[in-house]
Order: C-alpha cells, then structure tokens, then sequence
C-alpha cells in the first residue's frame, strides 16, 4: 500500500480537547501560519500591536507551561508549537495546540525520541508549519519523524525520515522547518538514500504532497555535504514568471530549483560551509547570509545581495553588493520598505540598506544572536537567546526600545529563547524555555482571520511538455500492497499541464504486476525486491523507485552485495570479498562522525528480533563500538569500555542497561535483539556469543521501557574508527 494508507505510530500519550473557534473569514494577513510567516520575509501587515508587556501581567493575555525552541505557528484560531516535556526515562518530544484567543489546550501529542545523537535541550528546534487551506498542521521531530496532524489532532500522515529515506539527524539537533507551496508540501532533508539518490551524504529536497504524503519529487542540486547539521528553510518565489524555490544548502550553495519539479534553474557559491541562514526575496533579488569562511577570502561571515533572474553558477556574475565581516550565521532576515534588518552571532541588530548593503545603524539586544527579527506595526520585534526579549522603534538612524523583558525559568536561570515572535489576531505570540505566551491588548476586540496564500506574481504562459513526474515517486509496500501511479507533465519552465496517459514498464520487482493504467500490484507472500516504475508519454520519460518488503523471516549473506534497498550508513558501508567470503564492510568516515546507522526495512515494524554476525578489528587503542537497531532501542558491544549497553537514545541514555562483557578484536560474534511490545511497556532482550560456540539460553543483557517508542525499523550500527565486518543477518518474528 502507499505511504499515506500505511499504519501510523500510536503516540505514547495524547490529550485530546477541543471547543469552538473563531470561523476564518478572509481577511488578508491575519494569520501568521509558518515561521517567518505569509511573506516569508519576517514581516507583518498588522496593526494595533503593542508595544510593552510583561511577564507578571501588563498586556499578558495568557500563558502556558511549555518548554519551546522555536515560532508558533497561529492559524484556523489556533497557536500551535513543538518542544520538550518529561525528565529521565519519559523525557519526550511534544506538539500541541491552543485556542488562541483564550490558551486553552486543544491537544498534544507526546512522541518518543529514538536513533539519534541530539540532546534533550536541542529537542524541538525546527518550527511547525500549519496550512489555513487544509487546517493542517506539520511538525518535524528532531529524529526525523514528520507528522501531519488534522485539526482535532489526529494524525493524518507521517513518514519516518531517517528510517525510510536516510535523513541524518545530526548531532547538533538543527532541524528545518516544513514548508506549504500550493500543494506541496518541501522539506530539506540530509542523508544518504537508496537507488538513484544511493551514494554519501547529501543535501536533499523532498516534496510530499500536503494531503496524503505522497511524494512528488526529490531533488539533490549540490554536491560533497560539508556540515550535516544545516537548518536552512527554504522560500518560494516567482522569478521572472518561474515559480523557484530558494535556499541555502549543506555545501555551501544558494540553490534555486523550480518549485513544482525540484529542476535545478541557479546556483551561488557563498560559503566553505553548511548555510542555517534562510533567504529573504524582494522582487529579483536574493538576500543570503553566513558566518563561516567565505568562499574567495579568510575572513569569516558576509550578507549578500543576488539578482535571481540568472541560470547555472551565478557565482561570478550575479551578485549585485556585499557586506563584508558580517557574521550572520543563524538568524533569517527581515525585509521591509527597502531595509534588510539582520542579526549576527554577536547579538547586534543591523539595518543595511537593501539596496547597496550599507549599514544604516546597529544596536545591541543581548550576547547571542540565533532567532530573526520580526517587523510588524512600524515595531521590530527580536528575541535573544539569554531570555532577552525585545521590542525597538526603528528610525533613519538609529532605533529606540520601547520594552525590554527577561524571562526566566522556575529556578532562577535565563530561559533560552531560539524562536521568534508570530504577529498573528492583533497579537503577539511567543514560545520560549519558560512558557509560551499570548500578548496584546486586553480590551481589544478578538477574531481570527485567516488570509489565503499569497500571490507570488504572473507565471509565463505555459509551453510544450519537457518533463515527466511519476507519482508516487516514493513507494514503500509489504507484500500482498498495490499502488496506483499517475503521470504529470511540466514545461521547461516548471508550469503544471496536468495529468497525461503513459506507457509503464517496471524492472526488478519480482512477481509483481503492471496494468496499463499504472497500478501495481504486489503477490502476497512474494519476495522482498526493489525496482523502478517506469512511464514514458512521447520522448519524455520519468520514474519512480519501489520497496517491496516480503513477510519474515528475512536472510542476507551478502552474496549479491549490499542489498541497494537499505538505507543510511553515511556511504561508507558496502559488501566486500574477504578470502573467499562475502560479507558487509564499514570503515573509518572519510570526514565526520564515524557512527553510522543502516536501516533494513519499513519503520512500521514491531514484535521481531533481528540477529547479525560481527566482527570488529583494532589499529593501536582505536576500538570500535557495534550493535544491532530494533523498533528505536539498540543494543551496543562496546569495544574500549568491554561491555554491552541496550539504550534508545544515544545523546541521553534515556534507557540505559548495562553489563560488563569482555571480547576481542579480530574474533567474530552473534548478535541478537529481541523486543516485546505489549502497549504499556516494551521488554528488550539482548544476547551476544562466540559464533563458533553454541548460542547460550539465557540473554545476556534484559531491560524495560515503560514509556516504549513502539515501532521501527531493523538496523545495524557501529562507531567505527577501525574497520568492521557483518554476516548473516536476520530478522524473524518473535516466537
């Protein structure tokens, strides 16, 4: 079956309210439903806004306990945020939405953290994204779960990045923000895939559509990924009547691609490293920002001005001014009436001018610059990361604050802030560490209006066909699944013509069947097998890739290498022949982490056990680490601290079962990993032995998660500074 008929997490823990809400009217710019909100430039058509309050009471209208990150996002009468809740074993990512004119919670969804390296502190960093159209809200976990939730919140569609299409979640947590394009919904997405995107990290761009999740189209424009934990969102604009979308990448890039297709149209060369900094668009031009080295000198950081009308490499002739030194690494412009506000690292808010990039004025709003400044009401609006919240007065020359407030947590200390302000019903709304809150006037009128999406400009008229867009274009199935695909044809500009009869043809899906429709159907029982659907309409051609997963228990020896459907292990995890016998090798990263994950099946799973043959080397005191992946929990035989760990979150051990367990380099081993899942709780059950000895009866290693992630794929992973070998892998259902 396709992605949006497939089965969905059951969360952990749901509170579900609702009460009657404002009905939208269709008034222009009210609403302020994506984090940089309707103009994707950081400003507001509001009006009325105030401009003090305070946290004990002055224009508070109300508050919430809530631990955030990132914007709200308010729209359909609703504010609605992502962050962190719970401490040991329950600490947990949350979503959840409020009445906005009263704060009263409609809902929240709790969801375990699994797979990944990042903090709890990190935890909520990308913004969600609502959709007045379709109610719909969609929020990125920081492990790579997108989750799509209807208005009541239920969940409506969801995909599992890092398991089924190779997101890395990085270290660092950085996560970007969803973003809503007529039906589309676009995500940057980093990570090694399977097929024709197989091959080392890269910097992605997938369009699911907003609806059903299918996906539409993926896009890899750049190259070698210098900095894997890149949070740049991208926008959407119409360049010369073509529909482009534009954002800063992991090699260094300023991409443009045309928004409908993922077609590269542009590129800009701006930095030696990843960019965090998402554009701003005024008319044809571009205004990018960074704060690593620059590309053609050694100092560090510059804002730049891009004419966007060009084609290829516009590196060297399209750059229309610079601001040199200026260390804008994490904070998004604001545009507003021929000024680009900024802040760099440092903390200090600039007005440049937009059209040279000379520097108007700069004032101080703290120490640490990591959220963008919102302009609304002839105000800006900036927040600082050391619980500063600000609001200033900008004149010609200078700007004059009008309210300063510090938040603070319960025990005294600064609450950090990385989230903006949403201008949004004649009020301001904001998350932070301490809380998220609701300010304005008091006395003023309510009602919630939402505005319908922007109108970006005329598009060219449209021409003859030059593309193909096979849909889905990114299918996972069990056994026994059908999927219906469908075939839309583009021009050279990117303009949609609609949906077009094809020719399909399919390779290496074994047993399967296609209509002349388009529909395929898979045979129950039959082997898992991957492969590409195939439509052609005249000279033009396109694609889609399939994953078919047969029923357990699934075998690989390696005989035929590396199975191209598995997913992840950072490129550097292949099948090799050593003496006769082929098994899967994972070295030292060339650059980087050395720990890898590779991921075996559908995230979907539960109640299996995964076994695998391993054998580690060691060069000097360099030791590797090595396990198994079941259903969120992994089980690790460490090499330098001899024991084995089961754990489900490697940056917070928020299970962490330990025993002391001795073994050798060069010597191969079995391992085994058994998870039980019964709904309140999942028991985990590990085993490790000599391959030539008899496997022992008992398990070596026994936890349980009272709060279980529930589902997820079979994997392997490994901390690898040394070389590491696989055999004989299974997964079998629990017996």
């Amino acid at each position: 079956m396709t992605k949006a008929t497939r089965s969905f997490l059951v969360p952990v823990a749901c509170l579900l309210v609702w009460s009657a809400l404002p009905i939208a009217g269709t008034a222009s710019g009210q609403d302020w439903p994506s984090w940089r909100g309707h103009a994707q430039n950081g400003v507001s058509d509001q009006m009325s806004l105030v401009s003090s309050w305070s946290k004990d009471g002055e224009n508070l209208i109300w508050s919430d306990f809530w631990i955030g990150r990132s914007t709200p996002a308010v729209f359909d009468g609703r504010a609605c945020a992502n962050g962190r809740t719970g401490d040991a074993v329950s600490k947990q990512e949350i979503v959840a939405c409020w009445n906005a004119e009263n704060g009263t919670k409609l809902w929240q969804h709790r969801f375990g953290v699994a797979n990944t390296t990042v903090p709890f502190n990190r935890v909520g960093w990308g913004s969600v994204t609502g959709d007045p159209e379709t109610g719909y809200l969609y929020a990125l976990n920081v492990d790579g779960h997108l989750n799509v939730f209807d208005r009541d919140g239920g969940i409506v569609w969801s995909w599992r990045l890092a398991e089924e299409i190779g997101r890395a979640s990085g270290y660092g947590g950085r996560t970007s923000t969803p973003v809503i394009d007529e039906d589309r919904l676009i995500l940057s997405v980093i990570g090694g895939m399977w097929g024709d995107h197989a091959g080392p990290p890269r910097h992605r761009y997938v369009a699911f559509d907003k609806r059903t999740g299918e996906v539409l189209w993926i896009s890899t424009p750049g190259g070698n990924v210098a900095d894997m934990n890149t949070q740049s969102v991208p926008i959407v604009a119409v360049i010369e009547g073509r529909r482009l979308l534009i954002d800063g990448n992991a090699d260094g890039h300023i991409y443009a691609l045309l928004a409908r297709t993922g077609e590269k149209v542009w590129e800009f060369h701006l930095s030696q490293r990843g960019i965090n900094v998402s554009p701003v668009v005024d008319g044809t031009t571009v205004y990018a920002a960074h704060s690593e080295e620059n590309v053609d000198s050694g100092v560090m950081g510059r804002v730049v001005a891009i004419d966007a009308t060009g084609s290829g490499d516009v590196t060297a002739t399209h750059e229309l001014w610079r601001a040199e030194e200026l260390a804008v690494g994490f904070s998004s412009p604001a545009y507003h009436d021929g000024r680009l506000y900024v802040i760099d690292n440092s903390a200090n808010l600039l007005a440049l001018d937009a059209g040279s990039g000379e520097e108007f004025w700069a004032t101080s709003i703290g120490t640490v610059g990591k959220s963008s400044p919102v302009w609304a009401d002839g105000k800006l609006y900036v927040t600082e990361v050391n619980g500063n919240v600000t609001i200033l007065q900008p004149t010609a020359d200078g700007a004059t604050v009008l309210d300063h407030e510090e938040l603070a947590v319960e025990d005294g200390r600064y609450a950090e802030i990385y989230g903006s302000f949403a201008p949004a019903y004649g009020r301001l709304y904001l998350t932070a560490e301490s809380g998220i809150y609701s300010i304005g006037d008091p006395s003023a009128p309510f009602e919630a209006r939402d505005a319908s999406a922007p109108a970006l400009g005329a598009e060219l008229a449209p021409g003859e066909p030059a593309s193909l867009q096979v849909v889905p274009a990114e299918v996972i199935l069990s056994h026994g699944d059908s999927v219906s695909f469908r075939v839309l044809a583009f021009d050279a500009n990117g303009a949609a013509l609609g949906e077009r009869s094809a020719e399909w043809a399919f390779d290496g899906l074994a047993g399967a069947e296609l209509s002349a429709a388009g529909a395929l159907s898979t045979p129950a029982g039959g082997p898992t097998a991957s492969g590409k659907v195939t439509a052609t309409v005249g000279g033009l051609t396109g694609s889609a890739q399939v994953r078919v997963f047969g029923p357990l228990p699934w075998a690989e020896n390696f005989e035929n290498g590396r199975p191209r459907f598995w997913i992840g292990g950072g490129g550097n995890l292949r099948g090799v022949d050593e003496d006769g016998q082929q098994m899967l090798r994972k070295g030292p990263s060339r650059t980087g982490i050395h720990r890898h994950a590779l991921y075996l099946g559908p995230a979907d799973m539960a109640g299996y056990t995964i076994q695998a043959d391993a054998m580690a080397t060691q060069r000097g005191r360099r030791r590797a680490d090595l396990g198994l992946i079941n259903s969120g929990y992994t089980l690790d035989m460490q090499g330098n601290a001899q024991r084995l760990q089961v754990q489900s979150w490697a940056a917070e051990l928020r299970i962490d079962e330990r025993v002391p367990f001795e073994w050798e380099p060069n010597v191969w081993y079995t391992l085994k990993l058994r998870v039980d899942q019964d709904g309140e709780r999942a028991t985990i059950r590990g085993k490790v032995w000599k391959r030539d000895d008899a496997e022992p009866v008992d398990w070596t290693i026994t936890t349980e998660d009272p709060v279980p992630v529930g589902q997820g794929s079979p994997g392997l992973v490994a901390y690898s500074p040394v070389d590491i070998f696989y055999d004989n892998v299974s997964v079998m259902e629990n017996q």
